[in-house]
């Protein structure tokens, strides 16, 4: 998916917006750990009192610890930007998305554990090779497992299908969580459009970005308060 003038303007504008807060944050914590240093040094020449000079370099040490936060966080920031921006150069290879699946289950089963979520799962008994870059599809379906394991934030299940439709395979991703409002679900996929404070805004624009790379197509199905299901269409290889 080539990404045009008019939309690179709307992500570098979204981007400004992102950058602009932890950027806030830290400029803000910089001023106030100079001013606590600047006590402390005064305390120290003026033998005021090791005790108040000591809680400054504390105050610092926490503010010190602010920044570095805010500072990784607009590394991410960049990074997703930059990745979601590059044009996806794939390497294909031919691939049984119910084996991929499988693998995908296997890695995240651990952390759906942690997360009081049970995967339950329904996969095609019969090969579905499509011509795909593993690594990036992977990425895709990892991205829409933690999408599904943030809508249920005190558990549920996740329902993960594989089947074959005509010459598509097809991978369904079912939660049993939140849901999305109506006046909402036009947006998902939409760069740097979150309905969570910490969300990057970047995920499931990357999952219909790499879906698309692979002349595949994305859908979504919700109600709020019973769950989200997306389903991805691949072609399959030709025989």
């Amino acid at each position: 998916m080539k990404i045009g003038v008019e939309e690179l303007g709307k992500l570098t504008g979204e981007l400004a917006h992102e950058i602009k807060n932890p950027l806030s944050s830290i400029k803000i914590n910089l001023k106030l750990i100079r001013e606590e240093l600047e006590a402390a040094k005064s305390d120290e020449a003026g033998q005021t009192g090791r005790g108040r000079s000591s809680q400054s370099f504390t105050r610092a040490l926490r503010k010190i610890a602010v920044v570095e936060k805010e500072t990784d966080r607009l590394e991410q920031i960049l990074e997703g930007f930059l990745r979601y921006i590059a044009r996806p150069e794939l390497q294909l290879a031919s691939i049984d998305i119910s084996s991929l699946i499988s693998d995908m289950i296997d890695f995240y089963s651990p952390q759906a554990h942690s997360h009081s979520i049970i995967i339950r799962q329904q996969l095609y008994d019969k090969p579905l090779v499509c011509r795909a870059d593993e690594g990036m599809l992977k990425q895709a379906i990892l991205n829409l497992f933690i999408n599904a394991r943030q809508a249920m934030s005190d558990g549920g299940e996740l329902l993960i299908r594989t089947a074959r439709q005509k010459k598509d395979a097809v991978i369904q991703i079912s939660d049993t969580g939140s849901g999305i409002a109506p006046d909402k679900l036009a947006y998902i996929f939409d760069a740097y459009y979150s309905s969570r404070p910490q969300g990057s805004g970047l995920g499931l624009p990357t999952v219909q970005k790499i879906v698309e790379a692979h002349n595949g197509t994305i859908s979504v199905d919700s109600e709020p308060g019973k769950g989200t299901s997306f389903t991805i269409r691949l072609p399959l290889k030709a025989q």
